[in-house]
């Protein structure tokens, strides 16, 4: 019985981490200049809270896990996308720069 509760918390780590790492790494790849941009904090500031979250997460510190788990759900669910935005790199449907939401702009 034990041994699949600690199974299963191995489980969970390892997902924490990944979680963490594509954060830091996603991060590290956008320009320094996007998060001012975004009304964000800044790149360094995300890299040393997403850093001492891996680093939390190898170490198994589970206090520091669980503020680590929020700081990544944050980066992920409002940094990550707002960063796209101001830096073009957000979702495409393909058409072209000149499309609305709605189709292209003809302008009449």
């Amino acid at each position: 019985m034990m041994e699949g509760f600690l199974g299963v918390l191995g489980v969970i780590s390892m997902v924490l981490l990944a979680m963490a790492v594509f954060a830091f790494i996603d991060g590290a790849m956008r320009p320094t200049s996007a998060y001012p941009a975004a009304s964000k904090q800044t790149k360094m500031f995300w890299m040393i809270i997403l850093g001492l979250t891996i680093a939390a997460n190898m170490f198994q510190i589970l206090f520091l896990q669980v503020a680590g788990l929020i700081a990544t759900i944050v980066y992920i669910v409002d940094v990550r996308p707002a960063l796209k935005q101001v830096t073009g790199n957000g979702p495409r449907r393909g058409g072209s720069s000149s499309d609305g939401p709605y189709g292209p702009f003809n302008g009449r």
